[in-house]
């Protein structure tokens, strides 16, 4: 079987990233997605081939239960690619006042709202307009979906990869998923450095305790009444909300749920979705109990975002571990380049393109075996 140059592991943004870097260097590569969509933790719904429809109401414009901002004056790297790719954004809109929820005993207060300071950005369709974007420049050959990498060994100076459906060959892998994901669902033979490997297992993975709300209106009838659809709630089941409505198709608001994952765990998903429409209904009135349409992502269920260390909350991932062994046999023969490697911007979207630049290019700068 002929071998790779480079295997790439997770269609995500850090992967396509990588992928389109390799591409326009002429390098060979192959990359393997477990999912039968690309994206990773990038998701905007409805997709081009999704049917998003409540009755015969279609839903125009697409919605994130990823992330959803970033900011250009910081993410400098970031904003340059968006520009190659001529993908329009726009400021999240926070004109007006916002809801403040403090207690099950008390009424919502209106308080004057705030900006966000730089301010925060939106990309026009979506997030999934970028990866969207990568994927569209990528030859379709060398896209693999569906297939779960289980394995990776070492077979003299080739590096093996093995799914449940084939087995692969490379000289160098990149790792496009998070370090405790790959850590625990990835068997490594020879094994990776004990210190090392406990050190992806401990970094925790952005989103994955996480859930997202979002619903859809005809049309932001908060707006009306001078809000911006911000709200901050120490009553539930979201904790902060904010609107998210798409400038050419529907309103939307979205929040962030704050249950915690193990108690969402006994909560069917339409309970909670009923839960929050509740609330909604609370903060900006009767019109939010009727939306066109739901969507309820919980990232600490799916298995190839969380794992049973992700079921307890964590604050933002601080500082990155170390992407590569620097002895032994892994040495220069797997690098991890998902968000959580970005020494500036772990846990970003930002990050999954610096961390895979960064990969990239240490890849480049060894020389290939043939």
């Amino acid at each position: 079987m002929t071998a790779h140059q480079v295997a790439i592991v997770g269609g995500g943004l850090s992967g396509l990233y990588a992928a389109w870097l390799l591409e326009r260097q002429g390098i060979d590569y192959a990359l393997f997605e477990a999912r039968t969509r690309f994206g990773g933790r990038i998701i905007s719904l409805p997709s081009a081939t999704d049917e998003a429809l409540i009755g015969e109401e279609r839903i125009a414009g697409r919605f994130d239960l990823g992330p959803t901002w970033f900011w250009p004056d910081m993410q400098p790297e970031l904003s340059r690619l968006l520009g190659v790719l001529e993908l329009p954004v726009s400021p999240q809109f926070d004109t007006g006042d916002m809801m403040i929820e403090r207690s099950m005993h008390n009424k919502p207060e209106r308080m004057r709202g705030f900006a966000s300071s730089p301010p925060s950005m939106r990309i026009s369709g979506g997030m999934a307009a970028l990866t969207d974007a990568l994927r569209l420049r990528l030859s379709l050959s060398k896209l693999v979906l569906g297939e779960t990498v289980k394995q990776i060994s070492l077979d003299c100076e080739l590096v093996v990869l093995e799914t449940a459906q084939n087995t692969y060959r490379a000289e160098h892998v990149l790792l496009a998923l998070p370090p405790r994901l790959a850590a625990e669902t990835i068997t490594f033979q020879p094994a990776l450095p004990e210190p090392f490997a406990r050190s992806w297992q401990q970094t925790a993975t952005w989103m994955a305790p996480h859930a997202k709300y979002l619903a859809v209106f005809e049309r932001p009838f908060w707006r009306d009444a001078g809000l911006s659809g911000s709200a901050r709630s120490g009553v539930g089941p979201m904790a902060e909300i904010h609107d998210a409505s798409d400038e050419n198709g529907d309103a939307a608001l979205f929040g962030f749920i704050g249950v915690p994952a193990d108690a969402r765990e006994q909560l069917s998903t339409q309970d909670l979705k009923l839960y929050c429409r509740n609330q909604l209904v609370r903060l900006f009135g009767e019109a939010a109990s009727v939306p066109k349409a739901e969507f309820l992502k919980d990232w600490a269920t799916d298995p190839l975002t969380a794992t049973r260390a992700d079921q307890i909350g964590s604050s933002h991932p601080v500082g990155a571990p170390q992407p590569s062994p620097k002895s032994g046999p892994w040495q220069n023969r797997v690098t991890g380049i998902a968000s959580e490697w970005s020494d500036e911007y772990p846990g970003y979207v930002a990050g999954a393109i610096d961390a895979a630049a960064k990969g990239v290019t240490a890849r480049i700068a060894i020389p290939f075996q043939r």
